[in-house]
């Protein structure tokens, strides 16, 4: 046996077994890294992260590219919520039985060409409960929230249709309050209520009032809007304070027994979306617009970043949001980026044009609290990303569930 393999050799002090120790860890960790940084580098997606996030993003993209199924037995209010489950009843019924390449986009309004012309479409329905609350009403909700559709889709509102279901036993005043500020607020849009319908159901069957709209515009600027078409580099920006209208209606319902000013920032957007496209060099520059309504802010992000198969990438600093809103939603347990608005916008734009736009924006009334809350990014696909306060990163998925029920 040869002196290198003695088995009576001293044995070694603790410092030498310590620094013996170290070495073999650092070895270690050294070929853990190096495996790491293939296995990053073989992956088309890898950049900067390890294993184990890379495949919690694989299994995340995995499941998005599944085929949309309903599994509930019967619909529940969180299908109406605008978040994955509302997305998975349009994806997996209506779009499955409809599809045609005007419904495919999923935009706020279908485009139509007529002759020479081009015209957006759109409808809506409201179910708001209450149907007063402070700022508005579920009248001028139903005005405004469809000629913002129509805005949004780089359209001039033309004319919209009203459709009334009314239960019986309705106070015909409260009725008439309704129609008198449907008709303030198309009058304020510059649109006229043109063609209608009125049903009348049982007592207790439909909650006083639902109203159903549809609205018909002209597309007369030659723009392209969608949320497929944001890129690399583009800016997001918000037209103002988010979630007030989400809260207000929570707040009015008297069931977390708050006293507050905070009102709904119901409103038309035709001349915010003017402003925006005549204050920008070309306004091509502007690639998508979304009214923050059902799922807020975060929902429409998602949209976008799915649409597009770019990331979304937030800054949790940016956002503004009112103190009682930020109140309010800690007192529930959600966050304002899901909390709906009736009277703001979400704007990609190019990079290169953010200045310009932010300037237009915040030149109108209705966007003087515009800010630019993030940027569209190549990586990782199709997820919309905060980065926290606190300096971390954390995933914005698709709202689960139905935090505030009947808000719009």
């Amino acid at each position: 046996m040869s002196s290198d393999h003695r088995t009576d050799a001293p044995p070694r002090d603790v410092g030498e077994q310590r620094s013996a120790d170290w070495a073999e860890e650092a070895v270690r960790e050294a070929e853990q890294a190096e495996q790491a940084e293939q296995a990053e580098q073989a992956h088309p997606h890898g950049r900067g992260r390890t294993i184990r996030e890379q495949d919690v993003l694989d299994r995340i993209d995995k499941a998005r590219r599944r085929k949309a199924k309903v599994k509930e037995e019967r619909i529940t209010l969180a299908h109406g919520a605008g978040g994955k489950a509302t997305q998975t009843l349009i994806e997996a019924v209506f779009l499955d039985a409809f599809r045609n390449p005007l419904l495919e986009p999923l935009d706020d309004g279908a485009l139509l060409t007529v002759g020479d012309t081009r015209l957006a479409f759109t409808t809506d329905s409201f179910v708001v409960s209450p149907l007063f609350f402070n700022g508005g009403d579920i009248g001028d909700l139903a005005v405004n929230g469809t000629v913002n559709d129509l805005a949004v889709s780089g359209a001039r509102p033309l004319a919209l249709s009203a459709g009334f279901v009314l239960e019986e036993g309705f106070p015909v005043a409260d009725l008439q309050r309704v129609v008198a500020s449907m008709k303030a607020a198309a009058e304020a849009a510059g649109v006229s209520i043109a063609t209608g319908d009125t049903k009348v159901v049982e007592r207790g069957k439909a909650d006083g009032m639902y109203v159903t709209t549809a609205g018909v515009g002209v597309v007369e600027r030659p723009v392209t809007l969608g949320a497929a078409h944001a890129k690399p580099g583009d800016a997001v920006l918000v037209s103002g304070p988010i979630g007030d209208h989400g809260v207000t209606v929570m707040l009015a319902r008297g069931e977390l027994d708050i006293v507050s000013d905070l009102a709904s920032d119901t409103a038309p957007l035709i001349g915010l979306v003017d402003t925006l496209l005549d204050g920008v060099p070309d306004p091509c520059s502007v690639h998508m617009m979304r009214d923050a309504t059902r799922g807020g802010v975060a929902t429409i992000c998602n949209e976008v970043a799915k649409a597009s198969q770019a990331a979304i990438v937030l800054d949790e600093d940016a956002l503004p949001v009112r103190p009682e809103v930020n109140g309010a939603c800690e007192l529930l347990g959600i966050d304002p980026l899901y909390v709906a608005c009736e009277g703001r916008m979400v704007v990609v734009v190019d990079g290169g044009a953010a200045d310009d736009a932010l300037a237009a924006m915040r030149s109108h009334p209705l966007g003087e609290g515009s800010r630019l809350i993030g940027r569209v990014k190549d990586d990782p696909p199709g997820l919309v990303l905060l980065k926290t306060g606190f300096g971390g990163t954390r995933i914005v998925d698709l709202l689960v569930g139905d935090p505030l029920p009947r808000i719009c």
